[in-house]
């Protein structure tokens, strides 16, 4: 059983940065796939970041590519997404996931374990 804890979310002005935390339970951390996945007022959830187990490969939405990295430090059993140049469409619940899997995936249902999300606001 995995248990994950999103942090630091917050109110930030266009063109600002914020970073993420998804904090993780369990030895076997390491060897899942963990994923970023966020959900505006009104809009279906998306899928933002995702990295493998081992952190050597990663994949981005188009829309936050070049401007927010996906990272990892499995000695802290932590994932990290940096968000920079912060637009007011970037608003949303911002929610890591992690799958008993290596492999990166852009597919919610592939993800087995969900934290309760971070809030990140965006002002113009």
């Amino acid at each position: 059983q995995v248990q994950l804890v999103e942090s630091g979310g917050g109110l930030v002005q266009a063109g600002g940065s914020l970073r993420l935390s998804c904090a993780a339970s369990g030895r076997t951390f390491t060897y899942y796939a963990v994923g970023w996945f966020r959900q505006a007022p009104g809009k279906e959830r998306e899928f933002v970041a995702a990295i493998s187990g081992s952190g050597g490969v990663t994949k981005y939405a188009d829309s936050v590519k070049g401007r927010f990295t996906i990272s990892r430090d499995n000695a802290k059993n932590t994932v990290y997404l940096q968000l920079n140049s912060l637009k007011p469409e970037d608003t949303a619940v911002y929610y890591c996931a992690a799958r008993t899997r290596y492999a990166v995936t852009d597919y919610s249902d592939n993800y087995d374990y969900w934290g309760q999300g971070t809030q990140v606001t965006v002002s113009s």
